[in-house]
């Protein structure tokens, strides 16, 4: 459950979440396109320290690395970013959460239990009973008022909330209070099996019950509801300090406080080896690690010169994992994130207008070879990805790769007219190369790996490719929205609930008021009527395993198109500091913060 909106500045804030932000984008809410990153690196399954309370002490402080302090810690507000996400899940409600296969499950410190009338004639109702201890931190009991307010915030029914829209919200009819306080009843105004994805965080009616309250940005001023409360929230200094909460009902959180530190990412191996955190998300300090200038030759007298490096070093990147690796008493983590990189085929642009020079290059594609070169030198299981739709580790995932079709590439190639000279290289048509243009993320050491690989298979089918590194601030909107490119490098949030927050990125494009086809969140440009059907039935299908079945036919209708290639899982590498139990890389999830804390009192400072 993430944040998505499309415009370029919300692709650069996913861009720094996906590249190693505080919690490598663990979820706020979801809006109503998902946005693409550039392509970055990934990983095997989840990688958390041992949780078990019972090795886990009372007291000490734990130190954890993000980008900044947030502006606000409301993941529906359009200033929110990672960083909001992963606090927000410390202080306020969500009443599911995500298990490391994506699935949603009720968590029990706010929902004793919650279920859906079966399909029929009448409206969906689903009947939520919170947990009768559940409170803010004012003593306030959490209810329907607090769910009520959420839905009329984000419904986008009131124009003066300005806006805000978030997945899901907009089915909503009503939400009443049932038989007793604990008893909340949510009717549809049509059906919704992503039900489970609603509320979550769930803030309190105080902080969203006017479009005042709501705009107002969020900083821990307010009531909460979880293991930990602000005590401090200092921009200026880059601190947040949570405390625990007096009120809290459940598991006693274990270490006695919280401290948030703003850290850029290429000052946290230092900050680790100087023994300043214990918990630190190190992929973008290693995926965009900065080769050391190197000092050129002068004549005598003269200043040394500094040799510019070079945008992205791959041999700087497996220098900064050596380092991260070799750091003393820090053991770096790594998980699958949620997130799906591809190779995304501009349907609308030169020679992939055609269909069969697609579904030939979507072939010609060797994901293997790609997953080694982006996967092996992080030490990580090089699997390739077979859906669009579903991450490796999630439930139903299913490689349909095979739905590409057999045969060698160059058979369609032939059909569409790009022929080959009879002593190999670049196939041409009409007295014209079969040449591409491929947007890489600028400063990417595994996306660069991976293109190297990408342009290397397609140069061996016939293509060239040119390689145009582009910077995350101009990636969506002056080259993805505007179709200024061939082939793209991305990376797609996925999150539990893909018929409705992937349904956008594949969308069958519509014609605008002068007839023009508009993407909208759907980069590739081509789509049909019978994938966005699947779509819709997945989306108010309540039967789980159906829901799957209609996703897995949605995904090779998918890959017969020749939209885009599923390349392989972007990771979370993290820096955990000994002694730190129930922190790590957290995949699908994100931490039980009143797990978390330390095995033994911290060094010299406990």
């Amino acid at each position: 459950m993430r944040v998505r909106q499309l415009t370029a500045a919300a692709a650069a804030l996913l861009l720094a979440a996906g590249l190693g932000g505080c919690s490598d984008d663990p979820g706020p809410a979801q809006t109503p396109a998902p946005v693409p990153v550039p392509a970055d690196p990934t990983a095997t399954t989840g990688d958390v320290g041992p949780a078990d309370r019972t090795a886990v002490r009372d007291g000490g402080t734990l130190r954890w690395a993000v980008d900044d302090v947030p502006a606000t810690l409301n993941v529906y507000q359009g200033s929110a970013n990672a960083d909001s996400a992963l606090l927000a899940h410390a202080l306020y409600p969500s009443l599911f959460r995500p298990d490391e296969h994506g699935r949603l499950v009720p968590d029990p410190d706010y929902l004793a239990g919650a279920e859906s009338t079966p399909p029929g004639p009448g409206p969906q109702v689903v009947t939520y009973r919170l947990n009768p201890n559940a409170v803010w931190s004012d003593g306030t009991p959490v209810s329907a008022a607090d769910l009520d307010a959420q839905w009329t915030a984000l419904s986008g029914l009131d124009p003066a909330y300005g806006g805000p829209r978030a997945v899901g919200y907009d089915a909503i009819d009503s939400v009443t209070q049932g038989a007793d306080p604990s008893e909340v009843r949510v009717t549809f105004r049509r059906p919704y099996a992503d039900w489970r994805s609603l509320f979550g965080p769930l803030y309190p009616a105080a902080e969203t019950a006017t479009p005042a309250a709501f705009g107002r940005p969020l900083t821990g001023g307010g009531p909460s509801a979880g293991p930990y409360t602000v005590a401090r929230y200092d921009a200026e200094d880059g601190t947040v300090s949570m405390v625990r909460s007096p009120l809290w009902w459940g598991d006693p959180p274990k270490a006695d406080r919280i401290d948030f530190l703003a850290a850029p990412p290429e000052q946290r191996l230092d900050a680790l080896d100087q023994d300043q955190l214990d918990i630190a998300p190190l992929t973008a300090a290693v995926d965009r690690a900065v080769p050391v200038p190197t000092v050129g030759a002068t004549a005598a007298g003269a200043s040394p010169s500094v040799a510019p490096p070079p945008a992205a070093a791959p041999e700087a990147a497996a220098l900064a994992l050596h380092r991260a690796e070799s750091l003393p008493d820090v053991t770096v983590h790594r998980a699958a994130a949620a997130s799906l990189t591809q190779l995304t085929l501009n349907a609308a642009r030169g020679p992939l207008t055609d269909p069969l020079v697609r579904r030939a290059l979507t072939r010609a594609v060797d994901r293997q070879r790609i997953a080694d070169a982006a996967l092996t030198p992080l030490g990580l299981p090089a699997a390739p990805l077979g859906s669009h739709l579903l991450a490796g580790d999630q439930e139903g995932y299913r490689d349909n790769s095979g739905a590409a079709g057999p045969g060698d590439p160059g058979r369609l190639l032939d059909e569409a007219g790009w022929m080959r000279p009879g002593g190999g290289g670049t196939r041409t048509k009409d007295g014209k190369p079969l040449a591409l243009s491929m947007l890489v993320p600028a400063g990417s050491a595994t996306a660069k790996r991976a293109a190297d690989a990408l342009t290397a298979g397609l140069a061996d089918a016939g293509i060239a490719v040119q390689q145009v590194p582009v910077p995350a601030d101009s990636f969506v909107g002056e080259h993805l929205a505007a179709g200024d490119y061939d082939l793209a490098l991305l990376t797609w949030p996925a999150g539990p609930s893909p018929a409705i927050e992937q349904r956008p990125a594949y969308a069958k494009p519509r014609p605008d008021p002068d007839g023009v086809p508009e993407p909208g969140g759907n980069f590739g440009r081509s789509g049909t009527e019978e994938i966005d059907r699947l779509f819709d039935r997945a989306a108010a299908e309540p039967d789980q395993a159906a829901r799957l079945d209609l996703l897995q036919e949605a995904d090779v209708r998918i890959w017969e198109l020749g939209h885009s290639v599923p390349l392989y899982q972007r990771p979370e590498l993290v820096g955990v500091r000994t002694g730190v139990v129930g922190a790590g890389a957290y995949g699908f999830g994100w931490p039980r913060f009143q797990d978390v804390g330390w095995s033994e009192p911290e060094t010299g400072r406990d």
